[in-house]
């Protein structure tokens, strides 16, 4: 039997009829067909007239002699422009005049997939005899419009294809711009936008394509930008009073405006949404073909789609695209420098001063709260890594020179191979202290800096020196500590701060370390009790007294006394 005689064929059809619209990946165009026929809906297939002669014989080859098959007159559709529009036309007045069982008509892409049988969206259907399955959302509350054409795409003219002729094309719209032209919205039509992809029934179909000024509307249209996406929208507020503004079809677009693909590895998430058909497919997604034109995606009960159930993760990689990802940093992208949550990845801490007041302080904090401590990351000679390791999680070397060549994207390697687990380390004057790494920490939300001043004098003084032959090394330590701590106070820091001279640390040390030890864990309500030992600092005051003696007077540590 032939499968394009243009006559009425009395055979069994469902009530659902698809118009599938297609130019590449002939072949997965076929498994649709062949998917749509298996449930006896007639099918309209409309191929671009860009493809060859060769490759229409292989298609239908392929597809197979049905009688349920159609193929419509052929258009040459490019992006944007009203042969699309044309095209859905000529094969939805096709479908309707002959096969009268038709109650409502889906319009797919040769890049669709069915994710549900056809038999459970054609049972859906029939309980909603009548109603129109179309976005169609007014141009004033239309906000995924890009491209900066909203309204005006309605009231400027178009003669030209955007995707050959760009140039061009915005030179004639700001031409059109600086004259006040404008193109008059015929009456009673207000512009409507959404999906292509909608399903819409026999009564409201018949009555858009015999709709009285339809020739007229249709020339209006030709001129508009992008008509396929606001003809069928804009004509069904004419007709229909039972709107349901969404589409059957999921479809997800980037922050550029184009739909993303769907792979492999999107099977559950695509499962998830109980959608009935979704685009784009990747046509290589084998595994996603297989699976849902295989009947293995039944629901055991009808389901409404519910696409919202999965907004959230596209939502999410539509700000990881823009903004990144927190704290991590490569070659394809960069977290924003001005958003507040793109410093690091996890939470760390950070001690000044610590290991030189207490005994194997790092041993204790390890013990008192359970988180990895490691030496001074910063020292001169080499990254004092936990345990004395050469090489850490994430493969970060030991080596000070690699370290040094970018000191902050060091901490936030380290802290993104670590995150689970809260890092701890020693800082002070001595390391390799730089102004922007200094601003990057106190600026990091996920940063709690305990600093206790003046405490990397202590070193000195319980070493076998000659005070004159330090002054100059003493003024220089005393100078980066005060450069660090005027940024910790800077009103632009928003790290969690905490900074004691070392006469207020030492007046109560187990607070002090109690609350320490509560900005890393905020959930102990327990104080400390089993405290570090402090090193001895019998005749530390003398030594403060005699570097006064000497001119150099200890800023930070003036009002030290015991």
């Amino acid at each position: 039997m032939s499968t394009n005689t243009g006559q009425t064929v009395a055979v069994h059809s469902a009530p659902l009829g698809v118009v599938i619209l297609c130019h590449t990946a002939l072949h997965r165009t076929a498994q649709l067909a062949r998917f749509w026929l298996a449930a006896d809906c007639p099918v309209v297939i409309h191929v671009d007239r860009a493809v060859s002669a060769d490759e229409i014989a292989e298609f239908r080859q392929d597809i197979g002699a049905h009688p349920l098959l159609r193929f419509s007159t052929r258009f040459r559709c490019e992006w944007g422009t009203w042969p699309i529009v044309a095209a859905t036309q000529a094969a939805s007045q096709q479908i309707l005049a002959e096969f009268p069982q038709v109650e409502h008509v889906l319009l797919a892409s040769g890049a669709c997939l069915p994710l549900r049988p056809a038999s459970e969206l054609i049972d859906w259907l029939a309980q909603r005899r009548g109603v129109d399955f179309i976005e169609s959302v007014s141009i004033g509350h239309a906000p995924w419009i890009k491209g900066g054409l909203s309204e005006e795409r309605f009231t400027l003219h178009f003669p030209l294809s955007w995707k050959r002729h760009k140039w061009a094309f915005d030179l004639l719209v700001e031409v059109q711009r600086r004259l006040g032209i404008r193109r008059e919205v015929p009456r009673p039509l207000q512009p409507h936008m959404g999906s292509q992809w909608w399903c819409l029934s026999r009564k409201t179909l018949q009555d858009i394509f015999a709709h009285p000024k339809r020739a007229r509307y249709d020339r209006y249209f030709k001129g508009t930008w992008i008509p396929d996406e606001s003809y069928f929208q804009t004509m069904v507020r004419l007709v229909s009073d039972r709107i349901e503004s969404r589409s059957l079809t999921l479809v997800k677009f980037d922050r550029n405006g184009r739909p993303n693909l769907f792979y492999d590895d999107h099977m559950q998430l695509l499962r998830r949404s109980d959608c009935f058909v979704a685009r784009k497919i990747w046509p290589e997604a084998q595994g996603l073909y297989d699976f849902f034109l295989s009947g293995q995606s039944a629901r055991a009960q009808p389901i409404d789609p519910q696409p919202a159930k999965i907004d959230r993760y596209f939502e999410l990689a539509a700000r990881q695209r823009s903004e990144g990802r927190a704290g991590l940093y490569m070659q394809s992208r960069f977290p924003l420098d001005d958003s507040a949550h793109t410093r690091t990845a996890a939470p760390y801490s950070v001690f000044c001063g610590f290991e030189q007041v207490f005994r194997n302080f790092d041993f204790w904090l390890s013990n008192a709260a359970g988180c990895r401590v490691h030496g001074h990351l910063y020292a001169p000679e080499k990254v004092e890594f936990h345990g004395g390791a050469q090489v850490y999680h994430g493969a970060i070397s030991n080596s000070a020179a690699l370290r040094d060549y970018n000191p902050r994207m060091f901490l936030t390697n380290l802290i993104w191979a670590t995150r689970g687990e809260r890092q701890c380390f020693s800082y002070n004057s001595r390391d390799r202290m730089t102004p922007e790494l200094n601003w990057f920490m106190a600026t990091d939300r996920n940063a709690r800096i305990s600093v206790i001043s003046g405490a990397f004098l202590l070193p000195l003084f319980r070493g076998d020196y000659k005070v004159n032959d330090l002054l100059g090394h003493i003024g220089w330590l005393q100078k980066r500590e005060q450069e660090f701590i005027s940024v910790l106070r800077s009103k632009w820091a928003l790290a969690d701060i905490r900074i004691w001279t070392l006469r207020e640390f030492l007046q109560d040390p187990q607070k002090n370390l109690s609350d320490t030890l509560q900005g890393i864990l905020p959930d102990t309500s327990a104080s400390v009790s089993d405290l570090p030992e402090i090193k001895p600092l019998d005749g530390f005051e003398d030594y403060l007294a005699q570097l006064r003696n000497m001119g150099l007077p200890p800023v930070l540590l003036q009002d030290y006394k015991r």
